[in-house]
């Protein structure tokens, strides 16, 4: 199917194409670049202007660039800068849609309410969704940019660093429902408190379409600012919302949430998923009933979601296929701050070990967290949970602290580096143990993940320390 012609992409960006083209996609990089994909040049940690004959060497339809690479005889959409050429498709990409755009933002659990969004809408219709975490301000038009006219839904993920971010980006959507997941300490580095989030993130709103719905978490301490930026017409969803949270059950392969909406009581067994995504599918169905679904068929298909990699994904490690020993591994590695930090170990409390096994949390450095870092990481020594686990590794400076304010006996390795700790993989698990690895992306924790995967048989040893 044709997403976009030279007819179209010159209407859309004011530039100029060197000869016809038609497209059927659109792609950043070569490396997963498909034939009839536009490549789009833009300069990030590369020039893309460098790539551009690679992607014609691997069937790109054309390419949009500011100009013409030696070399390069393909089709080309010539513009006077890339990234506002594309951001002009991503405008006309939102202009011509025909369905119903739903945007997602919120400090945890926007790409993991995104895709609950995506698992719930397919019941409904063709869901179009932004791939990965491409959030900003060229991941968002890229979103809008392959959004086909005919679907029936896009969902659109919307993030931020700074102040000033989400606001263009929410007037380039223009999202029917918007939605904020939650408020939470990250990126204090940029902004004096929670209010400042609450009130960045609730910048989403003002790209509403007319009649457009504000959903927003209920039981925050800045709930008040996000109820405002709503205005009577918003949503609410949570212990104190509309979409009113009646009970969490947390059982060893499952969580089931209760709610009661309108009057009706609906319930949603989500696989593998800690107590905090409770909220995010509460959002969810919020979001059908802004849009007149069918909200038992929507609690249904939130059922088929299932937690990524790195975002509390569980699985069963082999540690020796002689004895079939095994240990379970929660893989939450992409990301972290002290609200999802302590709910990952709310799960961990809430799983169950095997005969003879442990609950082991891997923490890696919260980033972002601005000049009370310190004191953030230390405070989770206080968490009930940790005090059913049995044993903490820590990564990092910042997670030092935390080593340091744990019980002695808790105390496992303190390493500097990701790296340090997984090269001790097999000396961290034993069978029966269920291990959290969790830790912001930029600490690496995510390489102890891969350590823990490659284990080949079990080589019990105690030993902890710095």
């Amino acid at each position: 199917m044709t997403l976009w012609t030279d007819t179209d992409a010159v209407a859309a960006t004011g530039g100029r194409a060197t000869a016809p083209f038609a497209v059927s996609g659109l792609s950043i990089d070569t490396r997963s670049i498909r034939p009839g994909d536009l490549f789009v040049a833009l300069k990030a940690a590369r020039d893309g202007h460098d790539f551009v004959a690679q992607a014609f060497e691997k069937g790109a339809g054309a390419a949009l660039v500011s100009h013409i690479p030696e070399g390069v005889t393909g089709p080309c959409l010539l513009v006077e800068d890339v990234l506002a050429g594309l951001t002009a498709l991503g405008a006309a990409g939102r202009a011509r849609a025909r369905g119903k755009v739903i945007a997602v933002t919120g400090s945890v659990g926007k790409t993991s309410t995104k895709e609950m969004l995506r698992e719930m809408l397919v019941e409904f219709g063709s869901v179009h969704a932004a791939e990965a975490s491409f959030n900003n301000h060229w991941g968002v038009p890229i979103t809008l940019a392959r959004l086909p006219q005919d679907a029936d839904f896009a969902i659109v993920e919307i993030g931020m660093n700074h102040p000033g971010e989400i606001k263009p980006l929410a007037l380039l959507t223009r999202p029917d429902v918007a939605m904020i997941t939650t408020i939470a300490p990250a990126h204090l580095e940029a902004f004096t408190d929670l209010a400042g989030i609450a009130l960045e993130k609730a910048d989403i709103y003002a790209g509403l379409t007319p009649g457009g719905v504000a959903i927003y978490n209920a039981d925050l301490e800045t709930s008040p600012i996000l109820a405002g930026a709503a205005g009577p017409q918003g949503v609410s969803f949570g212990k104190a919302g509309q979409v009113a949270l009646a009970s969490v059950r947390l059982t060893p392969s499952a969580l089931v949430a209760t709610t009661i909406m309108d009057g009706d009581t609906y319930h949603i067994r989500l696989s593998d998923a800690g107590a905090h995504f409770a909220l995010n599918a509460l959002g969810c169905l919020a979001v059908a009933r802004a849009l007149g679904l069918d909200l038992a068929l929507a609690a249904q298909g939130l059922g088929r979601w299932q937690p990524p990699a790195g975002r509390g994904k569980r699985e069963t490690l082999l540690l020796d296929p002689a004895t079939e020993a095994t240990a379970i591994l929660i893989d939450d590695a992409f990301n972290a701050n002290p609200t999802s930090l302590a709910a990952a170990l709310d799960v961990l409390a809430a799983t169950q070990p095997g005969p003879g096994g442990r609950r082991i949390a891997i923490l890696g450095d919260m980033l972002e967290l601005g000049p009370d870092e310190t004191a953030l990481h230390a405070a989770i020594a206080q968490h009930p949970a940790v005090a059913k686990t049995d044993l903490i590794h820590t990564v990092g400076p910042r997670m030092k602290t935390l080593w340091q304010a744990l019980p002695q006996g808790k105390r496992g390795h303190c390493a500097a580096q990701a790296d340090d700790l997984g090269a001790k993989a097999h000396h961290l698990v034993h069978p029966g143990d269920v291990v959290l690895v969790k830790g912001s992306k930029g600490s690496y924790v995510s390489r102890v993940v891969d350590a823990l995967r490659h284990l080949g048989h079990p080589l019990p040893d105690d030993t902890t320390g710095e």
